[in-house]
């Protein structure tokens, strides 16, 4: 089982570097002399083809131009930019504040029927309550140093999260218990968040787990990722998401949320489970 979340974004951008050196080769070129052509650093050529320099479109446009290969640098480009989507650093994400990837994520929530997401940290997004979800961006914000905009995003997020209300949406969810106790606001407002969850596992579209402490596990914790239908898989790491689209790897993920469901305890025994988090924070 793989255990990287950038795997497909590298094999696409080897993919392209590949194929620039394939270009490159037909030309008859030495790397020295397509950076003599391109006026670049001799070390330059030889950093793009080993995938080690990710080529801006410019870079591809006078790769192309040097091996007389204009004609493939248009496609070229836009499996660049693909690839770079499959691998979003958060702050550039985030550079204009939280609001945006909200609404821009909106459609993909919209068009899924099946959601089936495994939370190893925090609460997933599409059930945070307003007061939890403030208390998560504004901490995101702070550590991020991006605008604040956590009023508006919150609000971004909670339209984008009715899809669990409306629609013909199911949702299968995992959490790790750990994920109960992380405070990752106020004690009130994680009360709040508790009863929530208790609230919403009565809903006949949600199905809810609770990965116990003390589990025995065939799959060790991972990071937090949302498979929507069988077409794409986010991970979320600390400084990127990684949106995955291969068939194979796809696959690898939910086999690991197939193993880790049965690892994990639904029904009465999750709701005592939420209840004794609950218990611990001295709300009833």
């Amino acid at each position: 089982m793989s255990t990287s979340p950038l795997s497909t974004a590298q094999a696409a951008r080897a993919a392209i570097a590949a194929r620039l050196d394939e270009i490159r080769k037909d030309a008859g070129l030495t790397g020295h002399e397509l950076a003599q052509r391109c006026d670049w650093h001799k070390s330059k050529s030889s950093r793009i083809a080993r995938a080690k320099t990710v080529p801006s479109d410019d870079d591809i446009r006078a790769w192309c131009r040097a091996c007389d290969a204009e004609d493939q640098a248009a496609d070229l480009i836009a499996a660049s930019r693909t690839a770079e989507s499959m691998y979003a650093h958060w702050a550039q994400i985030h550079r204009d504040g939280m609001r945006r990837v909200h609404e821009k994520t909106t459609p993909l929530y919209e068009r899924t029927t099946h959601f089936r997401v495994y939370a190893s940290n925090l609460v997933p997004g599409m059930l945070q309550t307003a007061d939890y979800a403030t208390g998560l961006l504004r901490s995101i914000t702070d550590f991020q140093g991006t605008p604040d905009d956590v009023a508006d995003a919150v609000q971004a997020r909670l339209n984008r999260s009715r899809v669990v209300h409306e629609g013909n949406h199911r949702f299968a969810l995992l959490l790790e218990e750990t994920v109960l106790y992380y405070r990752v606001c106020d004690d009130a407002a994680m009360a709040g968040q508790l009863r929530y969850l208790l609230e919403i596992m009565s809903r006949p579209n949600v199905s809810l787990g609770i990965i116990p402490f003390t589990a025995h596990r065939t799959v060790w914790p991972l990071e937090a990722f949302y498979a929507f239908d069988d077409a794409q898989v986010a991970v979320e790491t600390l400084t990127a998401e990684v949106n995955i689209t291969a068939p194979g790897e796809i696959r690898t993920y939910l086999k690991a949320f197939s193993e880790l469901s049965r690892t994990a305890v639904h029904g009465r025994e999750a709701r005592e489970r939420i209840r004794e988090a609950l218990d611990s924070l001295g709300w009833h």
